[in-house]
């Protein structure tokens, strides 16, 4: 006797106009028995009587296990009905499990719907392995997109399914069929599609602001209904059969360049199985929604701090900034290929993106900034004058830069301790600053407080023209005088 659902689905086709024929081929029955159902739905059909078997007890548990574990080998499923009591071999139950899992799922008949032209498009994700750069390893995903009607394709290679991914590739998509469709079906993914409730779905807000400028509709497809996204999903079928073999990539871009190549040569121009045309000659017949004059910029974005190395962190890894910035607040925007730095709305710094870790990408110019900012530094007169107390000097000048301390400012409240407690006491208080790594002249004040007695009780005179009260003259070298001395004697 066939179950009441198998009844129900004999009917329910034989309602859809198919024939007997097509009934059996499809439910996987014998076509005299869904005669003799359409016949008499409620009759009983009595087949021959079964012998009793050892597992007709187990077969509830069988059933649990099978739910649990479709898979499950039939040693294991022994184990645990010998603990209930099962005292079979292990034939009669793979005999068992042969018949039950041999039994085919009746599948539910689907309508083909073909869309009009420029009216829908699919997407979806595929997941395609790893890319390798250097040690580290990062996983490779491509978004498909394709227009219905004609099922023209684009593909776009990411390491990332965040939001920012999802709008970029789509803003790519449509610059790449010109034009956006009516309608966009969607997978339940969580960078579309919230929450759902049988028919009521939520979309994602940040989505539905994505497709608001473009005029488009978003359509999520019911949950386990993967007919109605069949396009896209055979289009990523397609695309693990026919481009993905027997390839090397080096990187992200190798990937990109390579899919671009077989969409315009292969995928697109050859002739669809289903519609019987190419999807380049299919497309042409289409008229997509023309775009927005300005295209949204959808990349990645990130507000960094400038530190110390004039550099800023991105994606596990540092990418450098003109000098002036340190300490500045930017926007860093980034998308597959570029790392773009903004201050303001200006463009200060433009990198390759690394997709490799821990490492620093700097520009040329950046560097050569820097030594320029150190030259000229080193040449003021201030400086200079600190400079000449001697080498304990110049390690707390590098100190001072590599800490991100205001040089000309530290250096110059340096000098007024020299002159109030004396160099040979402002030297052992940088000495010992630099042995507890403490960089800044208020550090040096606080030692020399505590440890020294001003050796001048009177100021130097303050002259009205600022410019005489900021001289400094370097310390004099008083051996290079006694030399002098010591060889005039000996010529004498």
């Amino acid at each position: 006797m066939l179950d009441k659902r198998i009844i129900f689905e004999i009917h329910k086709l034989k309602n859809m106009g198919l024939k007997q024929r097509q009934i059996a081929r499809e439910l996987r029955v014998g076509r005299d028995t869904v005669k003799k159902y359409l016949e008499d739905p409620e009759k009983t059909f009595c087949s021959k009587a079964s012998r009793s078997s050892k597992l007709d007890p187990f077969k509830d548990n069988i059933a649990k296990y099978l739910d649990d574990d479709p898979q499950v080998k039939a040693t294991v499923i022994l184990q645990h009905l010998q603990q209930q009591g099962f005292d079979g071999e292990i034939t009669i139950l793979r005999n068992y499990l042969r018949k039950v899992r041999g039994k085919t799922k009746y599948r539910e008949p689907f309508i083909r719907f073909e869309s009009k032209p420029g009216e829908q498009m699919q997407i979806d994700w595929g997941h395609f392995g790893t890319l390798s750069y250097g040690e580290h390893k990062k996983k490779l995903y491509a978004l498909a997109v394709i227009e219905s009607y004609s099922r023209k394709l684009y593909v776009e290679f990411t390491h990332s399914q965040k939001q920012e991914a999802l709008h970029q590739g789509l803003v790519n998509a449509f610059s790449y069929f010109m034009g956006s469709p009516q309608n966009i079906l969607v997978d339940n993914m969580v960078t579309a599609v919230i929450e759902r409730d049988r028919s009521l779905v939520r979309f994602n807000e940040v989505f539905l602001d994505f497709l608001r400028p473009f005029r488009i509709n978003p359509v999520a497809c019911n949950v386990r209904a993967p007919n109605e996204k069949g396009k896209i999903e055979n289009a990523i079928k397609y695309l693990r059969q026919n481009f993905w073999p027997l390839r090397s990539f080096t990187d992200l871009n190798s990937v990109q360049t390579q899919v671009m190549e077989w969409l315009d040569t292969v995928a697109n121009v050859r002739t669809h199985q289903t519609t019987g045309q190419r999807p380049d000659d299919r497309f042409k017949d289409i008229s997509l929604r023309p775009l927005p004059e300005l295209l949204p910029d959808y990349r990645e974005t990130s507000q960094v701090t400038v530190y110390k190395d004039f550099a800023v962190r991105f994606d596990c890894n540092t990418y450098t900034v003109p000098p002036w910035a340190i300490g500045k607040k930017l926007t860093l925007k980034a998308d597959n290929e570029t790392v773009i730095i903004y201050h303001k709305q200006k463009a200060i710094a433009t990198h390759h993106r690394s997709w490799e870790k821990r490492r620093r990408i700097e520009l040329p110019a950046h560097v050569e900034q820097v030594r320029k900012m150190k030259k000229r530094l080193w040449q003021d007169r201030q400086v200079a004058a600190f400079l000449s107390l001697g080498q304990d000097a110049q390690d707390y000048l590098d100190a001072l830069v590599k800490a991100g301390q205001p040089v000309k400012k530290n250096v110059a409240k340096l000098l007024c301790l020299r002159d109030e407690y004396g160099a040979p006491s402002l030297i052992l208080a940088i000495q010992k600053a630099l042995k507890y790594h403490a960089a800044g002249a208020d550090y040096i004040e606080n030692i020399l407080y505590q440890e020294m007695t001003p050796q001048h009780s009177h100021p130097p005179v303050r002259l009205k023209d600022q410019d005489l009260n900021r001289i400094r003259l370097s310390e004099p070298l008083l051996t290079e005088y006694d030399a002098y001395i010591k060889r005039r004697k000996n010529n004498d």
